[in-house]
């Protein structure tokens, strides 16, 4: 497949996360979807799931600081901030890892069927 084919099923597979995020562990949906319309090797499907979990953190990630500055009026104390600041990379390494592992078992299943 070409890159053009991956970012577009990654682009699909970030919509599908996005729709179904209301499920535990909708990344992994997301992710094996995106490597599941590519037809891709394991190996490739790691890198399709995980585009597609970066390119889903992105609005997760937007949403996420404006509730927050709503929520903090513009004033947090600084163990606050570091707080959510590493809330927020578990959130993204949380969204890309399970991706990735759904891109690796969305290609695995297209191979198997």
């Amino acid at each position: 497949m070409t890159d053009n084919n991956n970012l577009i099923h990654a682009l699909i597979g970030a919509v599908v996360t996005l729709v179904v995020s209301f499920i535990p562990f909708s990344p992994v949906l997301g992710g094996g979807v995106a490597a599941y319309l590519g037809r891709t090797t394991p190996n490739e499907g790691l890198r399709v799931g995980a585009i597609s979990g970066a390119i889903a953190a992105i609005p997760m990630a937007v949403v996420g600081l404006f509730v927050m500055s709503i929520i903090s009026f513009g004033y947090m104390p600084g163990g606050f901030v570091a707080l959510l600041f590493l809330l927020g990379m578990f959130a993204m390494l949380y969204t890309v890892g399970l991706s990735a592992l759904g891109g690796y078992l969305g290609a695995y299943l297209a191979d198997e069927f």
